[in-house]
């Protein structure tokens, strides 16, 4: 049902690099980028996240209460997401861990635009 989401950051070429080297080891790639906007995914006609400079030159700033999570398959994928993402600059927001008995592992970071990510696995 989503076809993308949309982020505003402040340096094109450094999110390019985060989002794709984070999301690598999934097939994510740069699939579409126009300068001002570049779309990271598997390929077109399948779900992305679409990272842009904002249209009105502003800051891009992050919504309180805003996340995108990022589905994996194990908690063990869980963790190396959030191990990479750590390492390629984000900070932390939750280390890797069971949340809600038996139903919700996750983990949280920030990216260098303070967009709020989760990576997660039900059950």
């Amino acid at each position: 049902m989503i076809g993308y989401t949309t982020i505003g950051v402040s340096d094109m070429e450094k999110a390019k690099l985060f989002y794709s080297d984070l999301f690598a080891d999934k097939g994510g790639k740069v699939v579409i980028d126009t300068g001002r906007i570049a779309f990271i995914g598997t390929k077109r006609g399948e779900p992305m996240l679409a990272i842009c400079e904002p249209y009105d030159k502003g800051a891009p700033t992050s919504g309180n209460g805003v996340m995108i999570a990022f589905p994996a398959e194990t908690k063990e994928e869980v963790s190396v997401l959030y191990d990479k993402a750590i390492s390629l600059g984000a900070t932390d927001e939750g280390a890797p861990g069971q949340r809600v008995p038996d139903r919700f592992y996750g983990a949280y970071v920030r990216d260098a635009d303070n967009n709020k990510l989760c990576f997660f696995v039900f059950g």
